[in-house]
């Protein structure tokens, strides 16, 4: 297994059980998976941001949006809807 190869499977590891618990509509479980992904960087960690492939910078930045979006949600459910 490469250096960084076990990254990888965390990272889509933490992915599927997100989406799991989306499709169980458990919003804050799903919250707390798809953040932990972030922490494993499935591309190589030790590349600076900026050398990083514009794809490879995409899909980070869409991964971190629907974390973001999925805290909103969060905070929308327990002040306003409740």
């Amino acid at each position: 297994m490469t250096k960084y190869g076990i990254n990888k499977f965390l990272y889509l590891g933490f992915i599927l059980l997100g989406c799991v618990e989306l499709y169980q509509k458990s919003i804050g479980d799903a919250l707390i998976y798809l953040g932990i992904a972030l922490a494993f960087d499935p591309f190589n960690p030790e590349q600076a941001w900026a050398e990083r492939p514009g794809w490879q910078k995409l899909a980070l930045v869409t991964h971190l949006s629907i974390v973001l979006g999925l805290v909103f949600i969060e905070i929308l459910n327990a002040f306003v809807l409740k």
